[in-house]
């Protein structure tokens, strides 16, 4: 892994883990594409922690009143959506406990990576033109919180991503697109550091390198530029830029996959 590669590869993972394009499948195909090494369990964990650094940073006010009066138990609107993203963590927390052996192997098939793109793209598309635009973010229920942890779940394989399919399950349940981003971010919080804290009991002190401070770093960044740039660009358009990426990056990836299988 060189610098460059994980400059590349934060880039990825900080516009991937919130845009609605699937930043696992993004880390899988460039890798494969550029027939890069694998870079290895130190580098996964960088660019958790500079996502984790990025969504932090942007929603610690937020966090702190969440978590003082969830946690207080003070009957207030900010108490229950922290205990309805409480909830809705469990599900995709157990998959990852439950699928992480088939998720680092078969999972990562480029061919499934491909249709997962195009299916989760037109699921998108469908459900984002179909959906009623009533709720804000302190009008979510315990039954949203439920039904977007439960298909968070789903995120485990790579191509549907996480924020897509929580963005998707929002506005399903008739949040607004804002509103539907807002909670998957805040969502994707105790999800993302659960899974880099996991990752990072098994580091070493040798594994600190350039190349790990440099994909945290530029994870980072991305990732908190793109969680802004998101937020501002729902408030007047909907999702169809990114089910248009969808459809390409996953037809692409299906026709480089048969060729190379073919020898071509």
């Amino acid at each position: 892994m060189t610098v460059l590669q994980a400059l590349v590869l934060g880039i990825v993972q900080g516009l991937g883990e919130f845009l609605p394009i699937s930043s696992s499948a993004h880390l899988v195909l460039v890798p494969w594409a550029f027939k890069w090494q694998d870079p290895g369990l130190s580098f996964d964990v960088a660019l958790h922690m500079g996502t984790l650094v990025a969504v932090v940073a942007f929603f610690w006010k937020d966090w702190v009143v969440l978590i003082a009066d969830g946690l207080m138990r003070r009957p207030t609107r900010e108490g229950s959506l922290f205990w309805y993203l409480v909830v809705a963590t469990v599900p995709g927390a157990a998959s990852g406990f439950l699928f992480e052996k088939q998720a680092e192997t078969i999972f990562r098939n480029p061919i499934l990576i491909g249709i997962m793109l195009i299916v989760m793209g037109m699921i998108l598309y469908w459900v984002d033109r179909k959906a009623v635009r009533r709720k804000q973010l302190y009008g979510i229920t315990l039954t949203d919180s439920l039904f977007i942890g439960f298909l968070q779940a789903l995120s485990i394989i790579p191509g549907v991503s996480r924020s897509g399919i929580t963005m998707t399950a929002g506005r399903f349940r008739g949040l607004t697109r804002e509103t539907a981003a807002r909670f998957s971010f805040l969502l994707s919080t105790p999800i993302i550091f659960g899974a880099g804290m996991a990752k990072l009991m098994e580091l070493s002190a040798g594994d600190l390198n350039a190349a790990f401070i440099t994909g945290i770093v530029s994870s980072a960044v991305v990732g908190f530029i793109s969680i802004g740039f998101l937020l501002r660009y729902l408030t007047e358009r909907s999702f169809v830029i990114f089910v248009w990426y969808r459809f390409i990056v996953g037809f692409a990836v299906i026709i480089l996959a048969l060729v190379r299988t073919a020898g071509v």
